[in-house]
């Protein structure tokens, strides 16, 4: 999921605690024994799909998705999928704001970190058992889900990789990619970091670093490699107080603090661009940006895996679809929905618009990883992660962020960030 501007965030954020707190009021016409996360799946009748789908698409509008609606239409002629272009960064307030109303499309794109709190409003139909999740990643399946129980469908994967300037390491004295292990990754920055001013000239820092909004993203799947968590879903209770967490937060804080990365909100993607940092670390959308923006680059720069402690771990992120309660075909839209996140079309919309897809047979059919940079985005794949599905988990990720970004500038010790983070995430909750 990507959002363009951190103050339209914040405000769609406080828009949706709003709309959260007056539907949970209302307790959404919930049953005892039905309602979010005790939902029964829906099921996909047999026959074409007929009548009229609409969706709702995230972003600008989405001339390849069209193109597959086409294709949708024509395999059922009685069918007729209208498209609607949300853009992200008022995408939270309109879905929230449909689902409180009882108006919304048949289906829509979900931010997966969105999936859980919208399925808590009582907002989604649980998918249908005929849809397998073992045809996707599972990190991937589980961004779909709110109690266990699965509410949409994966549809584009987002995990992060390693980006690196093969002219600028070359002249730090390595050969390929950077070590795949913390200690060795650390080492390789510190030689690229005393060729600044030499050998590159331009070179500032050996890394970008992200900090402040989404610097989350980056730092969970650190923990994760540390073999630890920060939340427990069987005693229900935050775990940033552990070794895990510490080690997590000392590595995090490692590279600005050798002066490997800068510690203030740099544009990462341009200085990458620039020559002013040699290592980058950033989703698979911004080869396309390196491409598009810099093509005199083109065979200079390479991805590699992130580098891991004890074990490999990644974020799993995205958008997955989903179909409304309130849907007016249901049917239909879960035939479509089947339909785009068949391997074959996910294998073209992948390649028509440079996402990753969720499904392991999607990378195969389409041969996506005959495309060098892209290897290193399907290992990570394999081995990602989804957040807590808990229904407060932006609140929390919004507090990570605050912490590391007072890390990150000396603000607070590892330690108090530790206690702020367990102290701030059991009163926050986890909501429903």
């Amino acid at each position: 999921m990507r959002i363009t501007t951190r103050h339209a965030v914040r405000t769609v954020q406080t828009l949706c605690v709003t709309v959260t707190a007056a539907l949970l009021a209302t307790g959404c016409g919930r049953s005892e024994d039905s309602g979010p996360g005790n939902d029964a799946p829906a099921e996909i009748g047999a026959g074409k799909a007929k009548g009229t789908v609409v969706m709702w698409s995230m972003g600008d509008p989405d001339d390849d998705l069209k193109e597959l609606a086409k294709k949708f239409e024509q395999e059922n002629p009685d069918a007729d999928v209208k498209i609607t272009a949300v853009p992200w960064d008022g995408a939270h307030d309109k879905l929230t704001t449909a689902i409180a109303g009882g108006n919304t499309p048949d289906m829509s794109m979900v931010g997966s970190t969105w999936m859980a709190e919208m399925a808590a409003l009582n907002g989604f139909q649980a998918t249908p058992t005929s849809i397998k999740s073992s045809d996707f990643y599972p990190g991937q399946w589980d961004t779909t889900k709110y109690k266990n129980t699965p509410y949409g469908v994966p549809f584009i994967a987002d995990t992060q990789a390693v980006y690196y300037r093969t002219d600028l390491t070359a002249k730090a004295g390595i050969k390929g990619a950077l070590a795949g292990d913390w200690d060795g990754y650390l080492k390789d920055l510190k030689a690229i970091q005393a060729t600044a001013g030499k050998e590159n000239p331009k070179l500032r820092h050996a890394s970008g670093l992200v900090m402040g909004f989404n610097s989350w993203i980056f730092w969970l799947p650190m923990v994760w490699r540390q073999g630890g968590d920060i939340y427990d879903s069987k005693t229900g209770k935050f775990t940033f107080d552990t070794p895990e967490v510490a080690k997590a937060l000392e590595n995090y804080a490692s590279v600005p603090k050798q002066g490997l990365a800068p510690t203030d909100r740099a544009d990462n993607v341009q200085e990458f661009q620039d020559g002013l940092t040699a290592v980058y670390q950033e989703g698979a959308w911004a080869g396309g940006t390196f491409h598009k923006d810099s093509p005199q680059l083109d065979g200079k720069w390479k991805t590699m895996p992130m580098p891991y402690t004890k074990q490999p771990a990644g974020f799993a992120g995205g958008t997955d679809l989903a179909v409304f309660k309130e849907a007016k075909n249901p049917d239909a839209a879960w035939k479509f929905a089947q339909f785009l996140t068949e391997p074959a079309n996910l294998a073209t919309y992948s390649k028509a618009t440079g996402s990753l897809p969720p499904s392991p047979q999607a990378w195969t059919e389409g041969k996506l990883t005959e495309d060098e940079n892209m290897k290193a985005f399907a290992e990570q794949l394999e081995v990602s992660k989804a957040p807590p599905a808990i229904t407060t988990w932006q609140q929390i990720a919004d507090t990570i962020d605050s912490e590391l970004e007072k890390l990150t500038l000396g603000k607070a010790t590892v330690a108090e960030v530790q206690k702020t983070l367990q102290s701030k995430a059991t009163s926050i909750g986890t909501g429903r």
